[in-house]
């Protein structure tokens, strides 16, 4: 017990406290930048209604940039001849193209308006929240001033996202390593009430289960199994198939999720072990009847996860381009 509140105060200081902290705030570009918040909306809006799905995979992103050494954009950065950058370690190779173009755009938008003063970690947190806004979701505070990170590498992210096949326990333990509760990790995991998931991800559980009962993990909902077994009928051909995390409400931020996973329409092993493990699941039937109690947890724990070691004054720098370090 002690060890575990060792671990927990360790995290704590993983994070900034925006209130005592005087490199941080919510107008940090209003002098330096006064377009910043016109120019962010304009590029964000022109994306999602071109390309719909650009909210999930921005928030995607997101996660996969803040969970690996802090929220600093480091997995914006191209890999060179000289470093394998974290964009193209193994679970980051499926991160949406959308996604980098909408970073890519306000960027060079931004660098037009006002050079050389707003961090590419600050346009991804930035984009993100206002991305999930957009498609419905709950608006939350976004403290900037990043500096973005002079360091990407992709041996160091192994271990540090949470993977399909993660059991209940493993996803608690990484999220509580960073400093988040059992409450805050299942909120975050509200986030799969929008995007898709590879039919690679779930295939395991959806085709030739070794138990004599069924040729399908029993978590399933027995039609929607059937439904994904015709989908993804040709993943092996075609690794890209995919299907939406919320069959439901695909494009729409809102607790449909929840209201999913106790009728067996989860697609991956962490979906399920939510309402299977007894840990989680008082949680996820509390999102699943009061939509304003999840859009409040996840507000509050993606505030929190974008504030993960993030990188102030001389930390790092504001790169010019966000695929490459100054």
């Amino acid at each position: 017990m002690a060890l575990l509140l060792l671990l927990f105060l360790t995290s704590l200081s993983l994070f900034v406290n925006p209130s005592q902290s005087d490199q941080l705030s919510l107008d940090y570009y209003q002098k330096s930048c006064p377009r910043f918040n016109q120019i962010m909306q304009d590029t964000i809006t022109s994306k999602q209604i071109n390309s719909p799905t650009t909210a999930a995979g921005t928030l995607r992103l997101f996660f996969h940039d803040c969970l690996v050494n802090g929220c600093d954009a480091s997995i914006l950065v191209s890999s060179t001849p000289f470093n394998s950058a974290e964009r193209d370690a193994d679970i980051n190779l499926s991160l949406p193209g959308d996604a980098f173009d909408v970073v890519v755009r306000a960027k060079t938008a931004l660098e037009l308006a006002c050079p050389n003063t707003v961090s590419c970690a600050d346009i991804l947190a930035v984009a993100t929240r206002d991305l999930v806004t957009m498609v419905g979701g709950p608006y939350y505070n976004v403290f900037l001033g990043r500096k973005d990170g002079r360091v990407s590498k992709s041996s160091y992210v192994e271990g540090k996202l949470p993977r399909a096949t993660m059991s209940m326990s493993q996803i608690i333990n990484l999220f509580y390593s960073n400093g988040f509760s059992i409450q805050e990790t299942v909120a975050l995991c509200g986030a799969h009430t929008i995007g898709f998931s590879h039919c690679k991800e779930f295939s395991s559980g959806i085709y030739n289960q070794s138990s004599k009962y069924s040729q399908y993990d029993t978590q399933y909902n027995p039609r929607f199994v059937q439904a994904l077994q015709k989908a993804c009928a040709d993943y092996q051909k075609n690794p890209t198939l995919s299907v939406f995390n919320d069959i439901m409400t695909p494009n729409k931020f809102d607790n449909m999720y929840f209201q999913n996973l106790p009728k067996g329409l989860g697609l991956l092993r962490s979906d399920h072990g939510l309402y299977s493990d007894s840990r989680t699941r008082e949680f996820v039937q509390m999102y699943a009847a009061d939509q304003n109690k999840f859009f409040e947890a996840f507000g509050k724990a993606m505030e929190k996860l974008s504030l993960y070691k993030v990188q102030t004054g001389r930390q790092g720098e504001i790169r010019h381009r966000c695929d490459a370090f100054n």
